[in-house]
């Protein structure tokens, strides 16, 4: 494993990350929300369906069905696009992407003229306070732009709830937070840590809720814990 990773080196240029150590670029909505939920599902390996997340399932069955993208004159929609990032060090897929015939935009292969692209991200309920959509939203932007040598300087990200869209400015102070987050998260996932539980409003909506337990808090692994409990049992 990379031990330098996305460190200055002597050129004061970021080291790309190998692709063996790249996280899923859908993490950083949940480090957002809650570091430990992030860690609990990406580095122990542990998932809990809520009606929020099973709910949230069905409404992508449409946005990541790759063969249903479909061009609309001078619109192109691209759904359940592969992304990536070796700066970044994360991949994922995006929900939709639309790209707009534009003379200023870049070429893509099997298509004639320029486009734009304009990522859409499908989810859930409402607009949140926090950040933690348009942070991944914004991720999203960054590998489309590394891919296809472009600049993206908005997207959107709609909502079922509204069944409205919320247009975000990808701005240099969110695409810094991008940064930084997935600095944090690499440096989490390389020491394999889990961060303690700290009990906020939100837990009660998490969907790990019941996997965080309170009684872990001086336990390094819930997965360890969780095992235990099960063999004390049997």
């Amino acid at each position: 494993m990379m031990t330098n990773t996305n460190k200055l080196g002597s050129s004061c240029e970021p080291v790309d990350y190998p692709e063996d150590d790249w996280l899923a670029l859908s993490g950083i909505q949940h480090y957002a929300f809650c570091k430990r939920q992030w860690a609990l599902i990406h580095v122990e390996q542990l998932w809990d369906d809520n009606a929020r997340t099973t709910s949230g399932s069905i409404e992508h069955k449409r946005a990541d069905d790759y063969k249903q993208s479909e061009s609309r004159g001078d619109l192109l929609i691209m759904r359940s696009l592969r992304v990536f990032s070796r700066r970044l060090g994360i991949t994922g897929i995006c929900d939709v992407v639309e790209f707009h015939r534009d003379p200023q935009g870049v070429r893509l292969h099997g298509r004639e003229g320029a486009w734009a692209a304009y990522p859409v991200e499908y989810k859930h309920g409402r607009s949140k306070a926090g950040d933690e959509d348009r942070l991944q939203l914004c991720a999203e932007a960054m590998c489309l732009e590394e891919m296809l040598g472009c600049d993206i300087p908005r997207a959107a990200l709609f909502y079922k709830g509204t069944q409205r869209r919320e247009m975000v400015d990808l701005d240099e102070p969110l695409r810094d937070r991008v940064i930084a987050t997935f600095k944090q998260m690499h440096d989490l996932y390389e020491r394999r840590l889990t961060p303690k539980p700290r009990r906020t409003k939100a837990c009660n909506a998490c969907s790990l809720n019941n996997l965080c337990m309170p009684e872990l808090e001086k336990r390094q692994s819930a997965k360890r814990y969780i095992k235990q409990t099960l063999a004390e049992a049997e």
